[in-house]
């Protein structure tokens, strides 16, 4: 599914917008946006892989919450000045939104 691809290289950009923040966020800012990532694709998969459109559709939901926590978590990390203005890592994560919103509204709009 490409936006479970999609999902994955966004995983892959917030590795390395972490890798250079400061040890001692390593079990804060640092952990919280690589689990929240990690989440997207992974909430996507197991959503794919249940038997029920209810089951898909609470899955896609979770990642979409994830999504936000990302967008959240880079506008503190931005505010903290640990993370920069990064255009890639900003397109990867509404290209993972608008897949994901179109992807719910696929699913909602067809039939049961």
């Amino acid at each position: 599914m490409e936006v479970w691809r999609d999902a994955l290289d966004l995983v892959a950009a917030v590795y390395r917008a972490t890798a250079s923040f400061p040890a001692d966020e390593r079990f804060g800012l640092t952990s919280q946006l690589r689990r929240a990532a990690v989440s997207v694709p992974s909430n996507i998969a197991e959503g794919m892989a249940r038997s029920g459109r209810a089951e898909l559709l609470h899955f896609l939901h979770i990642a979409r919450g994830s999504l936000a926590e990302i967008e959240t978590q880079i506008q503190i990390a931005r505010r903290l000045d640990l993370l920069g203005e990064d255009e890639a890592l900003d397109e990867q994560l509404d290209r993972v939104f608008a897949k994901l919103g179109g992807f719910l509204n696929a699913i909602k709009s067809s039939h049961p």
